[in-house]
């Protein structure tokens, strides 16, 4: 059992994903800090993904970019994206 099970009993019956898909977390690890299409690309990259999903990454990216931050809920405004992994 896995400290965070311990920590969180709750957790303990959700089990693992049942189609078998798992994602390292070695892309993640190495990854620059901030958001930028160079960012985007090197995961994707380093996720030997394919360049259909790099294209939809980058458009994704793109309209994140063009979107204001929300002005209603929580205070996003202390968010640094410079310095997000």
């Amino acid at each position: 059992m896995s400290d965070v099970l311990i920590d969180r009993p709750e957790l303990a019956g959700l089990g693992t994903y049942e189609f078998g898909w798992a994602d390292s977390d070695a892309a993640g690890a190495s990854a620059r800090r901030g958001i930028s299409p160079e960012v985007v690309s090197d995961i994707s990259r380093l996720k030997n993904e394919p360049n259909w999903m790099l294209q939809r990454r980058q458009k994704g990216l793109s309209l994140f970019e063009r979107k204001p931050m929300p002005t209603w809920g929580a205070d996003l405004s202390e968010i640094d994206f410079d310095n997000i992994k």
